[in-house]
């Protein structure tokens, strides 16, 4: 399975004030470990950093994002307004950037491991696949 991992996850996962828990940062460190693929895109790292004001925290984003490969979209921003007008209609609501994120997935064939309950709620209205903490 190859992830993109969503800025939320990431935050969590860089927060040097509290101990790393919940399950999807748990999923990001047992892929890491596993060797498991992750992909990210320029949305990802932009909204990371904008969330993280010291320079050290910034190089430290930066460069632990350069070994990741990074997702381009193309005309996925057709696709991603499609799978929000279907959300909007069926009475979800995504952000633009949202949207996109998703469409990056389907189009990849990624599965989007995210806290964000918003992409669960999209997936039941297009073919995104969000990771889901096995009970």
């Amino acid at each position: 399975m190859t992830l993109l991992v969503g800025t939320s996850v990431w935050s969590l996962a860089f927060r040097r004030d509290a101990p790393v828990s919940g399950p999807e940062v748990l999923a990001l460190q047992a892929a890491i470990n596993g060797g498991d693929a992750i992909v990210t895109t320029g949305l990802v790292l932009q909204e990371l950093l904008q969330g993280f004001a010291s320079p050290r925290a910034r190089k430290d984003i930066v460069q632990r994002f350069a070994a990741l490969p990074l997702l381009v979209p193309d005309r996925d921003y057709i696709h991603a307004a499609d799978i929000r007008n279907v959300c909007r209609r069926a009475g979800v609501q995504i952000g633009t950037i949202d949207a996109l994120l998703g469409q990056l997935c389907i189009r990849h064939e990624l599965t989007l491991l995210t806290t964000e309950a918003d992409f669960t709620l999209a997936a039941r209205h297009c073919p995104l696949r969000v990771w889901r903490h096995a009970i």
